[in-house]
This record gives structure tokens, sequence and C-alpha cells, in this order.
């Protein structure tokens, strides 16, 4: 246990500088899976759930950059060794090229499609591998995939995650390649975008999208929160409420719970239109 505690430290110190950087992360495993279990394991036939009932344990869902709440998933897990990174989402809209050994398959595909390769953030993998950090626009969905490319390219798009670097697995460890930790991740090229990502599919006009009915776990989340811990888990809530498109609907009910605790109403209010801010924000960049 105490050699876990030891990975464990430097894992949560990458994850937050990562997190500070705007990546949004999750403690992982030595097997590299994320290190919480399902809070609802127990519950055969429960319905999809990506973290609305407030509880951490939803894998990639559970995924943030505010360093109270990163710190508080990695005490949930203090068997985690590592970290990932969710890709796909705001404010950098990742996108991972993992290459099962050198790139020579990547720079073909980059010749018959002609494309350049950017210089980027480059992870170096235990097996020998690498991940190229690319970024795409807020509009593009990009899926998972695996070798889909071509063999030997897999493709961590929106829904997965990235194993960052400083993580130690069961494999060994991840680190950046040597000339690029202070690089930013490169645009995605457009030849290879329109590989990675189908067309945007639009809504008929007046048809509205339906949003998810599932906040009162949030709102349990918020009314357990213990001294000292109020403020964040109102602002993590209200984040999963605005991602989740139930942010009008249920910011009256946070703020209720959020005061019932103990936090100041006009504080309470400040910390839903915060997070309200950063999540429209993040959609926009």
């Amino acid at each position: 246990m105490a050699s876990d505690r030891q990975t464990a430290a430097p894992a949560l110190a990458h994850a937050l500088s990562a997190a500070a950087q705007g990546f949004p992360v999750i403690p992982l495993s030595p097997t590299k899976l994320p290190a919480l279990r399902s809070p609802h394991r127990d519950t055969p036939g429960a319905p999809p759930c990506r973290g609305a009932c407030g509880l951490p344990g939803h894998g990639i869902h559970d995924a943030t950059c505010d360093p109270l709440a990163v710190r508080a998933l990695f005490a949930a897990a203090p068997w985690a060794t590592g970290y990932g990174i969710a890709c796909g989402r705001p404010p950098h809209h990742l996108i991972g090229v993992d290459l099962d050994t050198e790139p020579a398959a990547l720079y073909d595909l980059a010749a018959r499609h002609h494309f350049t390769i950017p210089r980027t953030v480059t992870v170096l993998t235990p097996s020998g591998g690498r991940h190229l950090w690319l970024t795409g626009p807020p509009d593009a969905v990009v899926p998972n995939s695996a070798s889909r490319l071509a063999p030997g390219i897999d493709i961590r798009g929106a829904g997965g995650y990235l194993v960052g670097p400083g993580s130690v697995t069961a494999r060994g460890a991840y680190r950046l390649a040597p000339g690029t930790p202070h690089l930013p991740p490169a645009p995605c090229p457009p030849a290879l975008l329109r590989l990675l990502a189908p067309p945007t599919r639009r809504h008929p006009a007046g048809r509205p999208t339906r949003a998810p009915a599932h906040g009162e776990g949030l709102i349990r989340f918020v009314l357990a929160a213990p001294e000292g811990q109020r403020n964040t888990r109102l602002f993590w809530a209200a984040c999963r409420a605005c991602e989740n498109g139930l942010g009008d609907t249920l910011a009256g009910a946070l703020i209720t719970a959020a005061v019932r605790t103990g936090l100041p109403e006009p504080e309470a209010r400040a910390t839903i239109a915060s997070a309200a801010r950063l999540t429209h924000a993040s959609r926009r960049t």
C-alpha cells in the first residue's frame, strides 16, 4: 500500500498540472482503466447514467479541470497510479492519434491524402508506441476507432481518453517525447480531420432535442456536501447540469440545496453563474 501511495502522489501532481492547462482528467488504475468503479454496478438494469446521479465512478464522464474536484477523485481512488485525459472535450477538443509503433503508417497516410503531420505534443508509451495530440474544431465529433484508417493507427476522440504523461501502469511509464513538452497541441490538419470526423448531422428545424430528466442526483450531491466542499460541489454539479442541458432547469434547485448546506445565497448564485459561463464559453472555444 505504501508503494501505491508513493506512485499516486506524482500521478495526482501530473493530473493537476494537466487540469490547469485545460485538460479534463480522471484517475486511472495500473491497468489503464478508470480507477473508480461505477456506483451502479450492483443495480442490474439501471438506466444509463453519465454522472447526473452526483456520484463519482462514471469513467470519462467524471473528467474535470477543477483542482478541488481532481483532488477529490484521487482521494476516492488512492490506488490510482495514473490519469486519463478526456478527448473531445472543451476547451481543446483533443484528438489522440495512437500509434502502435513508429509512425511510418501515419506518414504513408499523410502522403496519400496530402497533409503534413504537425509538430505537436507526443507521448511515448511503454510498449514502444506514441500518442500524438491534436486539437479539433468544436463542431467536429471525432469517434474512437481502431485500425480504421490504417493498421496500427487508433484514434481517441469523443468519449475516449488518453493516458497522460507521468502515468505509471503495469507495463511501465508514459513520458513526453524529447522536444515536445513545451509544444501546444497542434490543430488537426483539415485533410486528416475529414478522414476522422463524419459529416455533421443537423437536427430538423422545429424539432428540439430532449434533455435528460435525471437531475435529482446532482441536488443530493450538493445537499451532502460537508463543510469546506460546499462551493466545490455546487460548481461541479452546476457544470454537469449545464453539460446535460439542465442548467436553467436545475439552477433554482441547486441554489436552494446549497443554501440548505450553509452556503450564502449570493455566493451560490455567483457559483451557478460562473459554472454556466465556463460551460458556455468552453463550447464556443
